[in-house]
């Protein structure tokens, strides 16, 4: 049977939204090449401020805080909203609809909001604001899109493979390991991708929970921006959004081969 191709006011449109969306990106990315200071005006292409990324402390240390974040946020929001999911999807217990309610809050929360009660939080606490702080926020909002996309490739998982393993001797341990684990892993990856990203790119509420010399590449890069617009800002942008389209794509990639139908 042919497939009918949508009306070409439907594809027009389309067109239209992408380029709406993508426009300004490729702007930025095509003036990190311009040979001019001012990004206003094009004199040719250059790799300098490419180069002059590797003259900049600054930048090199927010990068290397900001991947350490990274890192340590979602091994541990990745641990914890793997449990979180497999308790929700497997166990049934009084309070399970609100536990299920509040998983969403800090995703539709406005970050301003979320940065301000951890502020206030950790401020009541008497918590010193620095690395500490901002690892501990970052883990607080991606336990949430861990769970989410974990619990998404738990509804979709054979559990017959699981109990015929324990009747076949495995205990429960063994079970985890040696089961569930390798059919969940390609659900725990895509939501450690994501919680690297979410983790990586975060300004608003880093900035706010953040203290002296506790500056993220993207703190960084904003201070920037007001003190001094100049093609380097167009360079380092380019480099996070490339890395960030890059592992959302792997993440979209791996959730996607592992949940399409297989052929014989």
């Amino acid at each position: 049977m042919s497939q009918h191709l949508p009306p070409r006011w439907v594809i027009a449109l389309t067109t239209l939204v992408y380029v709406f969306l993508h426009a300004p990106l490729l702007v930025l990315v095509v003036f990190s090449f311009n040979d001019s200071k001012f990004s206003t005006s094009w004199e040719g292409f250059t790799l300098h401020w490419y180069e002059r990324l590797f003259e900049r402390a600054d930048l090199l240390s927010a990068l290397k805080l900001s991947v350490g974040i990274g890192l340590g946020s979602t091994v541990i929001a990745t641990a914890l909203g793997t449990l979180l999911a497999m308790g929700l999807a497997r166990r049934r217990f009084p309070g399970r609809a609100f536990v299920e309610a509040l998983l969403y809050v800090p995703v539709v929360t406005p970050e301003i909001v979320v940065g301000i009660s951890l502020l206030i939080l950790f401020v009541a606490m008497g918590f010193q604001m620095g690395v500490s702080t901002i690892l501990i926020a970052h883990v607080a909002f991606n336990i949430s899109f861990v769970t989410i996309v974990v619990r998404a490739r738990l509804e979709g998982m054979d559990r017959s493979l699981q109990e015929a393993a324990m009747i076949l001797g495995a205990d429960e341990w063994t079970t985890f390991w040696r089961v569930t684990v390798p059919q969940l892993w390609p659900g725990i990856l895509s939501g450690a991708l994501l919680s690297f990203t979410m983790s990586f790119d975060d300004f608003v509420i880093t900035s706010l929970v953040s203290g002296p010399g506790s500056s993220t590449l993207p703190i960084v890069v904003y201070g920037m921006v007001r003190k001094n617009i100049e093609p380097t800002i167009n360079a380092i942008s380019a480099v996070i959004l490339v890395v960030t389209a890059l592992l959302l794509w792997f993440a979209d990639r791996v959730g996607g081969e592992e949940g399409a139908p297989k052929g014989h």
